[in-house]
């Protein structure tokens, strides 16, 4: 179902013909006046825009490299999980690529901002990017991300912004479900065999090094903080830690020391792994243009 949606328009997916969910129309009119003249401000406009578009990358990174475990999960029943996992990302996606591209006005839709833009145009976290690995590498890269995202969605619930308010209140409820699905799979594992704990310890050591870059803030993101829009990811850092301590803890898995950290994602400097990625995913797209199902 997931391979529908990574070779066609992004619209097309299960659930097409069904209604997106029921979002406000028109992230700044959701505004109270004086954010609104506010907002309006052209530097604040484009930095609404690139933040919203750096969401909607990580999404649909993720989800695709989620779907690229359909029909090969470990057992039929997380077959179908990673694929609805991979679902609800592409769904935060849409919703996210939507509205940048009515903030941009340009015309350009979902489909054009997933599917036509180069890798050193997107903006994606660089741990979303990283390959799957084997099981133990994709539920660690799920927990990592996911502890993160649970509490920034619910605090982007309370955004100014009521467009974003709407999705990260959407968003927090699945990410709630991704963030315990994966913990699960990590506790089972880390406490599991000899082989399993060394998979998820080798898991855990590979992927650490990209986690410092989920609390970067950059200029456009601390400029909409003051306005009352973004999430200050920083302040989000001890409730990740206490999360990610614990299940680290009953996974008998030790924290990694701290070390230097990878980041350069959201300016375009990617792993070798990204442009790979998108090659698989905008194939069809771009060798068939304005094509669709």
């Amino acid at each position: 179902m997931v391979r529908r949606a990574e070779r066609g328009v992004l619209r097309d997916y299960p659930g097409r013909g069904r209604a997106l969910p029921q979002l406000p129309q028109g992230g700044r009119r959701q505004l109270g006046v004086g954010l609104e003249r506010e907002i309006c401000r052209e530097p604040l406009m484009s930095a609404l825009f690139t933040y919203v578009l750096s969401l909607g990358d990580d999404a649909i990174v993720l989800g695709h490299r989620l779907s690229e475990w359909s029909g090969q999960g470990p057992l039929l029943e997380e077959d179908i999980a990673l694929s609805n996992l991979a679902l609800d990302l592409i769904g935060q996606a849409r919703l996210f690529y939507a509205y940048a591209g009515e903030i941009e006005g340009k015309g350009r839709g979902e489909d054009e901002l997933a599917y036509r833009r180069d890798e050193q145009a997107y903006a994606n976290l660089l741990l979303v990017e990283q390959p799957n690995g084997d099981f133990a590498a994709t539920m660690m890269r799920q927990v990592l991300y996911a502890a993160l995202m649970q509490p920034f969605f619910t605090a982007l619930a309370r955004s100014g912004d009521g467009r974003l308010a709407a999705i990260g209140a959407k968003a927090a409820k699945e990410m709630a479900y991704h963030l315990r699905h994966a913990s699960e799979w990590v506790i089972r594992l880390g406490d599991g065999t000899q082989e399993s704990h060394a998979r998820t310890t080798a898991a855990l050591s590979e992927l650490w090094g990209y986690t410092g870059e989920l609390f970067d803030m950059s200029a456009e993101e601390e400029r909409l903080l003051a306005a009352g829009i973004a999430v200050d990811r920083r302040a989000l850092r001890p409730l990740w830690d206490r999360t990610v301590n614990g299940v680290l803890a009953q996974a008998t898995l030790e924290r990694p020391a701290e070390r230097w950290m990878q980041c350069g994602g959201r300016s375009g400097r990617h792993s070798e792994h990204l442009g790979h990625l998108l090659a698989q995913m905008q194939v069809l797209n771009r060798a068939h243009d304005g094509a669709s199902w």
